[in-house]
């Protein structure tokens, strides 16, 4: 048993360990997905808070929150962005826990001749901490023959309990934006080029897996009432790939001097895992959306499809400049 206990802990930790934080959402968390999209935003500072939780119908509830500041013009360079982020995972009996922490930074390469087409580089460096609490999990030795009793030794040795590794990544994006109602985005990332360990249990030869990413979004104005938006993500890490299209469409209540004011909803797809509905709502410099996921996967008779909730809150500071007044003297008072 104790062969099979280090095969299934083995299994956890180069199964889980091998993917990365992920949201729905994915486009109100740019920097998960690319150190490109850092600063790709108007105005001068953007806040962002993202929280997840998933399975709490099948097992002890996956829980993933955090958060990133962006900002453009660093060190008084307009073509310059920087960013922070922090994101911690919590999943299973085994409270298996992801820390990450991150620096991005993205510098815009090129821009067409009437400014509409933007072409950005970027990079991201960090580190991530990885723990788990054996004393969580139970064993055949912990059986006396009649019940279970957890003070009962279970006779395992485990290597180590926690983990820490560098992160380093890069990607590059593009951007067509002509006001906010038609705003296109694109990008493509690699992730992990570091190749850090991953196992507990000391293998040098388990390393986390790069991933592989491409992702879009885009508004584009229907009338004067509605607008079109979508996405779509592509990643591949290793063995798992996972692929969410997505559409949807936005009703502006209001569009005026210093208010812009939508709510909007959309559907999207992850294959072969679950369909997920998007609602939500731009309020001036503030945006909230919020989504859940419909499980449609081989869990489905064990989750009754439920899946995940997830809600992300994004507000954008801008400064307000106020305008030059020039005065002209009338030759009267001279």
């Amino acid at each position: 048993m104790k062969h099979l206990l280090l095969v299934i802990s083995l299994f956890v930790s180069v199964s889980a360990l091998a993917q990365d934080i992920h949201f729905s959402q994915f486009n109100l968390a740019p920097m998960v997905y690319n150190p490109a999209f850092t600063g790709m935003f108007e105005g001068d500072v953007r806040f962002i808070g993202n929280q997840r939780t998933q399975w709490r119908s099948v097992t002890v509830p996956y829980n993933t929150v955090g958060g990133s500041v962006d900002a453009r013009g660093i060190l008084s360079q307009e073509k310059l962005a920087g960013g922070f982020s922090i994101y911690q995972d919590r999943a299973g009996d085994s409270r298996l826990n992801t820390l990450a922490i991150n620096l991005a930074g993205s510098f815009e390469v090129a821009q067409s001749y009437d400014s509409l087409h933007r072409f950005y580089v970027g990079a991201q460096v960090g580190l991530t901490h990885r723990k788990i609490d054996y004393s969580a999990l139970t064993y055949d030795n912990q059986w006396n023959g009649f019940a279970y009793q957890s003070s009962l030794d279970p006779n395992e040795d485990f290597a180590r309990d926690a983990r820490t590794h560098g992160n380093l990544n890069i990607g590059g994006a593009w951007q067509y934006r002509k006001d906010k109602r038609h705003d296109i985005q694109a990008g493509i990332a690699f992730h992990h080029l570091n190749g850090p360990k991953q196992s507990f249990f000391d293998d040098p030869s388990i390393r986390l897996d790069l991933r592989f990413s491409v992702n879009g979004s885009g508004v584009w104005k229907v009338n004067e009432e509605w607008d079109a938006m979508g996405g779509i993500l592509f990643q591949r890490q290793g063995t798992f790939m996972e692929i969410i299209p997505g559409a949807g469409a936005r009703y502006v209540l209001e569009d005026g001097r210093g208010m812009f004011r939508t709510i909007f909803g959309g559907v999207y797809w992850r294959t072969r895992d679950a369909g997920y509905i998007l609602a939500g709502m731009d309020y001036d410099q503030w945006r909230v959306g919020l989504s859940y996921d419909i499980n449609t996967s081989d869990l489905r008779p064990a989750s009754n499809a439920r899946g995940g909730l997830e809600i992300s809150v994004v507000y954008i500071f801008e400064r307000i400049v106020p305008p030059t007044i020039n005065r002209r003297l009338c030759p009267e008072f001279l």
